[in-house]
This record gives structure tokens, C-alpha cells and sequence, in this order.
């Protein structure tokens, strides 16, 4: 299974379309060509601390990230500028990673900037609520960030970031992209 199916059997998708006003397939689009940083994101954040996954899942909102997004109502996405903070570090991250999934995904650079927050939120909640109903042993999306990340065998299916993405923006071929993401938001923010 791939995270856009996983996205999509939450509510995830749809619930990011009807925010956004734009079809599911959009939608999906646009989240198999940001999902790869948000869970690289974390998972350079979870290398960097001492802490675990569940702990910095919990500490950006856990679950509730998920419940908010799937409300009828309006979603505040000021968690989800909050976790793509933690993640990223800084709006150029955010940016960079928008300009170079509108490459890939054929989507408005613009349009990938508000669903950036909506996706954080459905992921980090998504992982949260994973690890919750699996003991913290990283059912579900969590355990794809350890094996997919890491170098699982299904990259590729996930459109991570072993996939054409992730060599794309894999400047300097150490098999993480995040890093080039970071240098390159560096440079653009000079």
C-alpha cells in the first residue's frame, strides 16, 4: 500500500479537496509529491533528537492534527505551520519543497503551499493515531517512515524519496533529499 492510499482511506484526501476546493485527484496528486518531505522531515527531526517518534508525534499535536482536518469546519492550518516549522525549520524549506512537487505533480506552486500544512496535519495525525493503536511498535504511516525512509524496499511504490522525486532533488547522491532541500532554501533565502 502506498501513503496515498493510506491518506485516502483516512479521509484525508477528500477532506483536503473540499478544503482546498479541488478533485480528489488533485488532491492526491499533490500529496504524493509533498508526502515524501513531510515524513523525510520528520524523520531527520527523529535522527537529531534523543527523543522518539511518538514523543515528537505527541509534542506537534498527535492525532487530533488528523481530527481537525477531517472537521466539517474550517481547518486552522496554524498546527500545521507549526509542524512544518519543527520539521523544516524555516518557510524557504516550505517553499522549496511546494516549487519542486509543482515540478513533478503538474500542480500550481501556490496551491501546493496551502496543501503543505492540511498534509502535515493529515500525517503527523495519521502516524500519531498509528502509533497509538499499535503500542508505538510504528504501525501504518509510522512504520513506513522507518522502512520506507530508510531505505525499505517499497520507495518506490511511495513515491518517496527513493522515488523520481527524491532523485531529483537529491543534489549531492547520499540518498537523503532533505538536506539538499535545506542548502537549496539556504541559497534562495540570501
Amino acid at each position: 500500500m502506498n501513503i496515498t492510499d493510506l491518506l485516502s482511506q483516512s479521509g484525508g484526501l477528500d477532506s483536503i479537496a473540499r478544503e482546498l476546493g479541488i478533485s480528489p485527484g488533485e488532491a492526491s496528486a499533490g500529496a504524493e509529491a509533498l508526502a515524501p518531505a513531510i515524513l523525510g522531515g520528520l524523520q531527520k527531526r527523529t535522527q537529531g533528537e534523543s527523543g522518539d517518534l511518538g514523543d515528537l508525534l505527541s509534542s506537534l499535536g498527535g492525532g487530533g492534527l488528523l481530527d481537525q482536518v477531517l472537521s466539517p469546519a474550517p481547518t486552522d492550518v496554524e498546527a500545521g505551520n507549526d509542524v512544518l516549522g519543527q520539521i523544516f525549520g524555516s518557510k524557504d524549506v516550505s517553499r522549496t519543497v511546494a516549487q519542486s512537487a509543482a515540478g513533478s505533480s503538474g500542480l500550481d506552486p501556490a496551491l501546493l503551499k496551502k496543501m503543505l500544512p492540511l498534509l502535515a496535519m493529515v500525517v503527523t495525525g495519521l502516524m500519531s493515531k498509528g502509533q497509538a493503536s499499535t503500542g508505538g511498535t510504528g504501525g501504518g504511516l509510522g512504520g513506513m517512515l522507518g522502512s520506507v525512509l530508510g531505505g525499505g524496499g517499497q520507495a518506490g511504490g511511495l513515491g518517496g524519496l527513493g522515488g523520481s522525486l527524491g532523485r531529483m532533488l537529491d543534489a549531492n547522491g547520499d540518498g537523503n533529499a532533505l538536506d539538499d532541500i535545506l542548502r537549496m532554501a539556504g541559497k534562495l533565502g540570501r
